[in-house]
């Protein structure tokens, strides 16, 4: 008995005047997303974490708000005070490279939360109705998320708000929010979200497209981690290595990759990404084909995947021509130009503006594998391996770097509320 009334008294014992508040009411740049962190080979997830860490590393006082589910959601302390920005675990920051300036902050979200479809139970309402107007409200300057809900939530309670939208949704946009002066800018990776959003209520003025970008982490020379890939990959007496790393999807062009494989038995192929299942299917296809030169290492860790990217000789980009490829962001194209090492990519149309940059590349159609392996053939006569890299390539992309989207979105954001976020 006693232990519950000690509990309840917690919140409590902390003074209320503006001399003494706590480490809270700091006034923090929120990046919010209404998933649980971390997860492997999410995009999505990749792109809000590198955001909210590209303006940590601006000087911004930037805090990555998640979700936590499970057991170590029933603490009361943690129910009454949710909003505890901390440094990252050592496991969030290797999965995500999060660097030291980053905070985090994870709400719990204890059962029965989104165990029905049910409004009140769900994990929006809680961080709606609850967490953001009770707790995030009084340490916010500004949100940025992708949760429409959430942007929402944040205009009613006076919190300016930016918003991102990455793919087609069909979503109606209400005047009285994208109206509002709270309601700073929206951002999308391709002009035709842009064209669906402005067709759905969002107002010109008020939607930008700006790419994604790349980590620094690929851009610094890994050469022993990559020279040990090499050993470990090339085998058979092949000497070459073709690399795909992205998500296991017959969209992606991985199926086509696999029938390339069969046309190359000198090169040898290594597919970073996917999950078990993925994995385990996609190995079946190629023994189905009896293709023996290409190998599925799963999902990698972003360090893992760096040094793999430059143990390379070549990079594939085999995306196929579907609607995704209209809007699909070069976030893998970034990372592969990072490396310094010759891509092969097909024509679509999210990644032509790149075709004539100043980058160690070949290209060809979509959907056709006798084209693609040509290309393979034509890039690795062209452009040799080099371990250093190719310097135009490695040049050419740092205009991309996740610090540069921060710095252009912030470029939108009126300088009242600008001046506020930095101080």
């Amino acid at each position: 008995m006693k232990s519950r009334f000690y509990l309840i008294l917690i919140p409590y014992q902390f003074p209320i005047t503006n001399s003494q508040l706590p480490i809270t009411m700091s006034k923090y740049y929120v990046f919010f997303t209404r998933n649980v962190l971390p997860q492997s080979n999410v995009a999505s997830l990749v792109q809000v974490a590198h955001s909210a860490n590209a303006a940590a590393n601006l000087g911004y006082p930037a805090v990555l708000v998640y979700l936590r589910k499970g057991w170590n959601t029933l603490n009361p302390v943690d129910l009454l005070r949710p909003f505890q920005p901390r440094k990252p675990d050592d496991q969030l920051a290797k999965i995500y490279n999060i660097q030291d300036k980053l905070k985090v902050a994870d709400l719990p979200m204890p059962w029965p939360i989104d165990l029905w479809d049910s409004k009140w139970t769900s994990a929006s309402t809680i961080v709606s109705k609850y967490y953001l107007p009770i707790h995030l409200v009084k340490s916010t300057k500004i949100v940025h998320t992708r949760d429409w809900n959430f942007v929402k939530a944040a205009i009613k309670n006076g919190i300016p708000a930016i918003y991102e939208q990455h793919h087609h949704e069909d979503k109606d946009f209400q005047p009285e929010v994208v109206r509002n002066p709270l309601f700073q800018i929206s951002v999308t990776v391709a002009d035709t979200v842009r064209d669906s959003m402005i067709k759905n209520g969002m107002p010109p003025e008020k939607v930008i497209t700006l790419h994604n970008g790349f980590n620094h982490f690929f851009l610094a020379r890994q050469t022993e981690a990559a020279r040990n890939w090499r050993q470990q990959l090339l085998t058979d007496g092949r000497q070459y290595l073709a690399v795909y790393a992205g998500g296991l999807y017959p969209f992606k062009g991985v199926d086509m990759l696999v029938d390339v494989a069969q046309e190359l038995p000198l090169v040898q192929f290594a597919i970073a990404g996917g999950d078990s299942s993925q994995v385990t299917a996609y190995q079946k296809l190629a023994q189905s084909k009896q293709v023996n030169n290409i190998k599925f290492l799963g999902y990698l860790p972003q360090n893992q995947l760096a040094s793999l990217l430059q143990a390379a000789d070549v990079l594939t980009h085999p995306h196929c021509l579907t609607e995704a490829a209209t809007f699909t962001s070069p976030l893998k194209f970034f990372d592969y130009m990072a490396s310094g090492t010759p891509i092969v990519a097909t024509e679509i149309a999210s990644l032509m503006e790149f075709k004539s940059g100043n980058i160690a590349a070949t290209w060809c159609e979509p959907d056709n594998p006798h084209h693609f392996a040509q290309s393979i053939r034509d890039c690795l006569t062209k452009y040799p391996r080099k371990s250093e890299g190719y310097a135009e390539t490695m040049d050419f992309v740092k205009q991309f770097s996740w610090e540069n989207r921060i710095e252009r979105i912030m470029g939108y954001i009126d300088e009242g509320v600008r001046s506020q976020i930095i101080n």
